[in-house]
């Protein structure tokens, strides 16, 4: 942790800090995002900051809606593709989220 938080990560210093939550994006396209369709569906595809890829489900029923995966250094369009069918495997048709276990 030290390479990363130089404060050893003392929650003290932000105390605001809530780990594992990710800022909200609205699906905008960026200079380092991309577009990819999967089966009908369209996905923003941007790197996280973290060594992952934030996907963000665009023509999905749910604005802003998404997934993240990590970590996706170099993965081609193809693994990019699977990681995309994946998730829509899961996602629950009646309500366009995620299905409960």
């Amino acid at each position: 942790m030290k390479a990363i938080y130089s404060d050893d990560g003392d929650p003290a210093v932000d105390p605001g800090a809530v780990p594992g939550l990710r800022p909200v994006t609205d699906g905008a396209t960026d200079a380092t995002s991309r577009t990819l369709e999967v089966d009908g569906e369209t996905f923003v595809l941007r790197p996280n900051g973290l060594g992952g890829t934030d996907y963000a489900w665009l023509s999905g029923p749910n604005p802003g809606y998404g997934f993240g995966v990590g970590p996706t250094a170099d993965l081609s369009a193809d693994e990019h593709t699977k990681n995309i069918r994946d998730f829509l495997d899961t996602v629950d048709p009646s309500t366009g989220y995620l299905a409960d276990d």
